[in-house]
């Protein structure tokens, strides 16, 4: 390990994902350098100073043996497989943990996203469109949820092709439990990824701040079902900020779990689309 990867990886492993003062702090003078400034008690507040207690005192070779013994990689921005997608971001993380696939990370994908809980018409919609983005050679990213992530992921998978699962948690923890076997599944062609090390739980903020890595990993961003207040609204304003076209499918105008489409479409924050040769006409042009 070169010593800048030495360092992502133990900064990774107790610096909050999506940090702006971090990410400020790494892409201007390396992580080499904040390691060090973090060790010798530069950084004087009660936050860093527990930040540097939970350094692994066995350092990175330790920490690599563990993401290593769930069958995960740790990838930094220096390796080639890197998703080059993610350096958009106002927080590129400072690795990621992948397990599966890495040659895949840099395929042409489209994220859906959208309710845990949707209606049939909702979760026969994400399956669909993810099928038949599929079968246009594209991948698909989602955030691994039940609803209509899982129903994205599936639909995938059912028309033999690549999908990315975009974790709040460890690669190693099964969250929802529910889908354990469609994770391993994912696995098998596609990719887990994590911004944090195995182990670790999914708290609610993870959620929101994974989601700007689903949006940054894609081309554009298709909201399927999402209510009034959604984290999958969160995940359309990552793209947005990023100047990924934001597309969304309308739902029967009485649907709650439409409502937050219906709120994309009407603020104009979102391209309606029915179809999936509608979605590629709209972004044909950015790959």
């Amino acid at each position: 390990m070169n010593p800048e990867y030495r360092a992502r990886l133990e900064l990774f492993a107790v610096v909050e994902g999506g940090d702006h003062f971090w990410s400020s702090e790494i892409r201007a003078i390396g992580a080499v350098e904040v390691l060090l400034r973090l060790k010798d008690g530069f950084y004087r507040s009660t936050k860093n100073e527990k930040i540097a207690l939970k350094l692994a005192p066995e350092g990175a070779d330790f920490l690599l043996q563990e993401i290593e013994k769930v069958g995960g990689i740790f990838l930094t921005p220096d390796d080639k497989d890197w998703p080059v997608g993610l350096n958009d971001l106002a927080t590129p993380p400072i690795g990621i943990v992948v397990r599966g696939n890495r040659d895949i990370l840099n395929q042409k994908s489209i994220a859906i996203v959208g309710t845990r809980n949707p209606t049939p018409y909702g979760a026969r919609i994400a399956s669909d469109f993810a099928a038949g983005f599929v079968d246009r050679e594209w991948a698909i990213v989602s955030g691994g949820a039940y609803g209509i992530d899982t129903q994205a992921h599936k639909g995938a998978l059912i028309a033999e092709g690549i999908t990315i699962a975009v974790l709040a948690c460890g690669i190693d923890i099964n969250y929802p439990a529910g889908n354990e076997r469609l994770f391993c599944e994912i696995a098998e062609t596609g990719a887990l990824l994590s911004e944090v090390m195995p182990g670790i739980p999914a708290y609610p903020s993870r959620f929101l701040t994974r989601n700007r890595i689903i949006a940054a990993l894609s081309v554009s961003t298709l909201v399927v079902e999402a209510a009034f207040r959604s984290g999958s609204l969160r995940t359309a304003r990552d793209a947005a900020e990023l100047m990924r076209p934001v597309m969304a499918i309308p739902g029967p105008i009485n649907s709650p779990t439409s409502e937050g489409t219906h709120r994309l479409i009407g603020e104009r924050a979102a391209e309606i689309v029915t179809s999936v040769s509608d979605a590629l006409e709209l972004i044909s042009s950015l790959v």
